[in-house]
Formats: C-alpha cells, structure tokens, sequence
C-alpha cells in the first residue's frame, strides 16, 4: 500500500474517526482542555494540597466486544484503567466497576475477568454497581491514583523525540486488542506499569499517552492535538511483531502500549528502562511546530491529520483558550 493510501485508510478507520465522539461529549458538557482535571489527558489530575496529584479515570465499553468475550472485557476492564494511571506518571490506588447482564449467571465471566485482572495487578475492586434485570451485559470501570509528577497529553514540545513502548509478547484476542498480558507472571505485569511513574519521577519525560483505541496512528494525533504541535511518524522505525501488518498495528490496542517525548539526552536512558524488561521500545518519530500528524517512509512525507483544519477532539489549546 503507498503512503498516501495509508494515510487515507487511517483517517477513514472506525478505532480512529470513533474518538471524534470525545469532542461531541465535552461540547455537550461544555469542557475544554483548561478545564479541572484537564479533559483530553487519559486521566483527570486533581493537584493535592500537600503535592503531587490524585488520578480519576473511567471507561466503558462498546457493547459488542462484552458480548462477543465477556470475561476478556472484564479483564480489559482493569488494564486500561490501569494503564492509564500509568500514562499520567500514577500508580493506581483502586477501582470501582458497573456491571448490567440479564442474570446472574450471564454476568459470571465478566465479573471473573474484573476479578483475575485485579488479583494480578494487586489492585483492589472497593465498590461500584451492579444490576442483574438488564437486557443485554453491559460494563464500564472506574479508577482512582495518585502521581508525584505528572506526564501530560499537553506538554509535548517541537523537537522531541517520540517513543513508542509496546510489550510485542502477545497475541490478538477479540478485534484488533494485542494482549502480552494473560500468561505473564503477575509481578512482571505490575513491574512494567511501575515504569511509566518511575519515568516521570526521574524528570526523563513529561508527555505521552496510553497507545488506546486508534492505535499509534490515533494516539498520536490526540497527543499532538492536546499539546498544540506536530507530530512526524517516521513509519521504517516502528518494530512490528512477527507476521502483524503495518497497516494493522498502527491501529492496534496493546495491552501495554505508550507513546512520550523525550530530549534527546533523555530517550536512550527511557529505550534502556524498556529494554531491561524485554519491552520493545524504539524512537518512531519526532514532535514538531504545526498542527499536522504525518507519515513518513522512504524519504516520502504525507499528511494523515491536521488538527487545525479538522480538529479530533475539540480540546487544543487554542480551545482551552476561546
């Protein structure tokens, strides 16, 4: 496929066009990036009066992905409320679930997912919600987390270095969901979040993102869009596990996945920290002046998103300050 069709298949791709309903519900709210807990990062940062910051986060699910692996969802249910502490330089304290399913027996998996999830990653399940005379299974996760220092969705700065960090030890389960999680030992899972608050608390990076929904390309263009910035994704550099298509991984959901920015000084010091786990971790780009996200190969350079011309999720900082 050229590059240009690439391009063109990205901004198309439901992982990727699906985050757009992000700027239709802060409409709606009447948010903006400068609002408390600054809506666009992957968690609300709350700053604590002693220092440092509480985490709030919660996600919910699409309906056909409960329904196609109820317990897989449970389980995913930690993870990327896990993973997105981690992305803010936290370390998750709790979490809070709302369960829906006919019955009792229909809600069983999925409620055993929640459960192994949270054993392995040590995190207790304190309370949430739950109701058995639904119509079909429905779920969504709440977390709670505090960080010392935070990595930002908004501070990302033209002439960094952009890193990816994704645990390739995996496989695909359920759409494009990449998992390295389910046959890892439960003290490597919890040892490889730990990474992203050591990260921050050493001042080798102050922005990133959880690689979500919309894959790196998607990631990305919400990173470059919160941060006021380019970004060029420079698409030779990116490792792909055996046999995974480009097209595919660049809008893949791995179980451990991130993106941040670096100085130059900083990125070999975050790749080594990667690497000392056995998590792939490469420069796949760089942070640039201007608002668009483009895709590099073989010496050629076209656009996949400008956020000026068509904003994604409607909270740059041009927003914040309307």
């Amino acid at each position: 496929m050229d590059l240009a069709a690439l391009a063109a298949q990205l901004a198309a791709h439901p992982s990727i066009t699906g985050k757009r309903d992000i700027a239709s519900a802060a409409r709606a709210l009447g948010l903006t990036g400068s609002a408390p807990g600054a809506p666009g990062d992957d968690a609300a940062a709350l700053p604590r009066p002693e220092g440092g910051w509480d985490l709030l986060a919660g996600e919910g699910f699409i309906p056909g992905f409960v329904a196609h692996d109820p317990w897989f969802a449970g389980w995913c249910g930690v993870i990327v409320n896990l993973s997105d502490i981690a992305a803010m330089g936290g370390r998750t304290t709790a979490l809070l679930d709302a369960v829906w399913a006919p019955d009792a027996d229909s809600a069983a998996p999925l409620l055993k997912g929640l459960s192994d999830a949270a054993r392995a990653y040590g995190v207790p399940i304190v309370g949430g919600h739950t109701n058995l005379r639904a119509p079909a299974l429905g779920l969504s996760v709440s977390v709670t987390g505090r960080a010392e220092r935070l990595i930002s969705s908004f501070a990302a700065r033209p002439g960094e270095q952009l890193v990816a960090a994704i645990d390739h030890r995996g496989t695909y389960r359920s759409f494009d969901n990449f998992c390295a999680a389910l046959e890892a030992p439960h003290d490597r899972l919890r040892g490889d979040l730990a990474l992203l608050p050591a990260l921050a608390e050493e001042g080798l990076t102050a922005a990133g993102k959880d690689i979500s929904q919309g894959g790196i390309a998607g990631t990305a263009l919400m990173l470059a869009e919160c941060s006021g910035t380019g970004i060029e994704i420079d698409l030779d550099t990116i490792p792909l596990p055996a046999g995974v298509p480009l097209a595919r991984w660049l809008v893949s959901f791995p179980s451990f996945g991130f993106l941040l920015t670096a100085s130059d000084a900083a990125a070999p010091g975050i790749l080594a920290r990667f690497a000392a786990r056995d998590i792939t971790a490469a420069i796949i780009g760089r942070v640039t002046d201007g608002s668009c996200v483009t895709l590099a190969r073989d010496g050629a350079r076209v656009p996949f998103w400008d956020h000026a011309d068509v904003p994604y999720l409607s909270l740059a900082p041009e927003a914040a300050d309307a």
